[in-house]
């Protein structure tokens, strides 16, 4: 035995209970916003990056539908956060993420991803109170 296990976790529930590494995710996708050379990096390592910011996506937008799920059926929120979020969901099936250009549209995603959950939470209501 090696000592190393894997979970299985199509739903991303593990992940979603696990608290975000913001910080590493601000600095890579920041990172990845300042390349200006697409030959900088070979092919297999902006394939790296991609599913770096690929996962942080995944987790943010984990965390953008809790979130989104907790407010009101006519919140105008709702229909923001829904498109951005329906943009995670069809960013994994794009070519080109081991280019520069893909890298950096999976940037902008994470970006535009942390900017919702912070208008999110920001405005989010006050708990209601639960009566008995």
């Amino acid at each position: 035995m090696t000592g190393h296990s894997t979970e299985y976790d199509p739903e991303r529930r593990i992940k979603a209970a696990l608290p975000l590494d913001r910080l590493s995710h601000t600095r890579l996708l920041r990172a990845a916003l300042s390349w200006t050379d697409p030959t900088a990096l070979p092919p297999d390592d902006y394939e790296q990056v991609a599913l770096l910011l690929t996962e942080a996506s995944h987790a943010v937008a984990a965390d953008l539908r809790h979130h989104m799920d907790r407010l009101p059926p006519d919140d105008n929120r709702r229909a923001l956060t829904e498109t951005v979020l329906n943009e995670v969901d069809r960013r994994p099936m794009q070519p080109s993420r081991n280019t520069l250009h893909g890298v950096q549209n999976l940037a902008r995603l994470l970006r535009d991803l942390y900017e919702r959950l912070d208008r999110l939470r920001d405005t989010a209501p006050a708990a209601r109170a639960v009566s008995h």
